[in-house]
Parts: structure tokens; C-alpha cells; sequence
């Protein structure tokens, strides 16, 4: 019955490293364990060991992409989840109100724990579909068809291709590194064959890119969906149209304001299941990979549990 750990070392630029024993030391109290993973999936399988072990809760110290290993464990069962934000991108534990200090996020966890006190948020199940032009009508993956789940924003188009193709890059460390991903696919800006079906209502037309998202951020900050809220049942959706390189350039500081969606080429709509097809582009999750399209995105309400937040009303 210990509080089970996710956490890489070298997460976050070195500093889950350097924070891990005094998160450790906050937690004491709850007989915490970090979990044995080199990979990904190591981690998970870690996780959901430990989940069926009886863990009393399973924490991701990290950024996103740590949470996002952790929430495949968790999502469904009624296992709490804890955050203590120490990546490059926190945007999950910004938008549901985890305290940014990592000892202080700590011991939130702690008390929640202590007190059986927990927040309840949506995720959103994936699952691969059939191509949307020969699917029948209305046709959706059932809410707990097996695959994965996320939590914040899923991408498709640009912003995914940039992810992509900084993963692959060997240099430079850190944000830079991300910079000059943006560079290079800016230089081979392309559009996306793009078709939608919210709840039944199909969109389509070609697109730069599309986020779709239970919460509002990504990115360390950037607000594609700003007004996404992680309880309402419903994901929110920003489309951006074909534009030039220019004016893609002109409109990204608006992202971190959200003011971006006032621009005459953003389209948002608002749904709870979601086809998403996009011929040629890759698709990101919580900043990490994902299966490739088409897919359905099935937003299940009240799956997942989390310590150590606290949403503002």
C-alpha cells in the first residue's frame, strides 16, 4: 500500500535529478518507491503493476510527458494521481492547480492522501478508427475500448510535426532545440487534408493544424484551447487554417495570451467524441507520440482522480 513513483533522473533538463530527494523526503510519510523503468514502456508496465499491487497512488515527477506515462496506469480505476511539475512543459499540473514548487506539490499530495480528499478530472480515451470516408455514420469507439489515454492536448498538423522532428534531433539541448524544430518546418510549411466529425457533425477542409484539448495549454504555456475546461465532459477544438509563413510567425505570441482564436483563419468547436483524420500528418499527445491516424477521441468524465490539485472555480 506505498505511494508508487514515476521519475527519470534526467528529466526536465537534469532537474528531477537534482529535486527527487527532497520530493522523496516530503513524502516520506506515505512510504514512497520509485518505480524501476529505463523506457516508456517500462514505466507504464511499472505503474500498472503497481496500481494492481494496491498502491495507495501513483506520482509523476516530471513534466507532461511524465504524467502522461503515469495516467495509463491510473485512468479508469479510481487510483489517485499525483503531479510535482519539474519538466520542460507542466501544462497538466498549471491547469488543475498543483502548487509549482515541487516540495510544496509534494506535501499537497501528502495532505490530499491524508485527508482521502482527491479532484476529479476527464481524460480522453483513444482509439484508432476506420478511415472517416468509408466508417458508417456516427460511428464512435465505445468509452473503454482499449487504448490510450490523455489528458491535456492532442495535436495534429504543424505543431505536432514540430515535436517530431525535435525528438529526432541530437542538438542543441533544452528550448533552443525546440526553436530550431519550428525553423525548419516553417521552411517546409505544408497543409493537411483535415476531416472531423464532432458528435456527428462532420468539418473539413484543409488545415494547418488542430488541438484538441481537456485542458487549456502546451508547450510550457502556449494556450491553443484557452477556454478548455477538464470537468465540463466535453474537448474543445482549435483549427487553424492555411496562412503564411508570415502571419503563422505574427500570430504565435497570441498563443500564450489565447487571443489567437479571435484570428479570422482559427476555427474552435466543441465536442465529446471526436474522429480525426489528417492523410500525412503526425499526432502528438501530452507532448508525446501517439498512434497514427485516423482516430477516435472519446472524452470519459470523472476518469481520473488526482492529489495534490486544485481547480480554481
Amino acid at each position: 500500500m506505498s505511494l508508487a513513483v514515476i521519475a527519470h533522473p534526467a528529466a526536465g533538463r537534469g532537474q528531477v535529478g537534482r529535486h527527487l530527494p527532497a520530493v522523496l523526503a516530503a513524502l516520506r510519510a506515505a512510504d514512497p518507491v520509485v518505480l524501476p523503468a529505463s523506457t516508456r514502456a517500462d514505466a507504464i508496465a511499472a505503474a500498472r503493476a503497481a496500481v494492481e499491487a494496491g498502491a495507495v497512488g501513483v506520482v509523476a515527477v516530471g513534466g507532461d510527458g511524465t504524467a502522461h506515462l503515469a495516467l495509463q496506469a491510473v485512468a479508469g480505476t479510481g487510483v489517485p494521481l499525483g503531479l510535482i511539475p519539474l519538466g520542460t512543459g507542466n501544462d497538466l499540473a498549471d491547469a488543475v492547480g498543483v502548487p509549482a514548487d515541487p516540495v510544496a506539490a509534494a506535501h499537497a499530495v501528502l495532505a490530499d492522501l491524508a485527508a482521502a480528499r482527491t479532484t476529479v478530472i476527464d481524460a480522453v480515451r483513444v482509439s484508432s478508427a476506420a478511415p472517416l470516408s468509408t466508417a458508417p455514420p456516427h460511428a464512435t469507439a465505445p468509452p473503454h475500448a482499449d487504448g490510450p489515454w490523455y489528458a491535456a492536448i492532442l495535436s495534429v498538423g504543424f505543431d505536432s510535426a514540430v515535436n517530431a522532428r525535435a525528438n529526432r534531433m541530437q542538438w542543441p539541448r533544452g528550448p533552443r532545440r525546440y526553436d530550431l524544430a519550428i525553423l525548419a518546418e516553417l521552411a517546409r510549411l505544408r497543409t493537411y487534408p483535415l476531416t472531423l466529425e464532432l458528435d456527428g457533425t462532420t468539418v473539413e477542409g484543409p488545415a494547418l493544424l488542430v488541438a484538441i484539448g481537456n485542458t487549456r495549454s502546451y508547450g510550457g504555456g502556449m494556450r491553443m484551447c484557452p477556454d478548455a475546461d477538464p470537468t465540463d465532459g466535453l474537448l474543445d477544438v482549435t483549427v487553424v487554417d492555411p496562412v503564411s509563413r508570415l502571419e503563422l510567425i505574427r500570430v504565435k505570441p497570441r498563443l500564450y495570451s489565447g487571443t489567437h482564436v479571435t484570428h479570422p483563419a482559427v476555427r474552435t468547436y466543441r465536442a465529446a467524441t471526436i474522429r480525426v483524420d489528417a492523410p500525412g500528418a503526425s499526432v502528438f499527445a501530452d507532448g508525446e507520440p501517439l498512434v497514427p491516424l485516423p482516430l477516435t477521441l472519446t472524452c470519459v468524465p470523472d476518469a481520473v482522480r488526482l492529489i495534490g490539485a486544485q481547480l480554481s472555480s
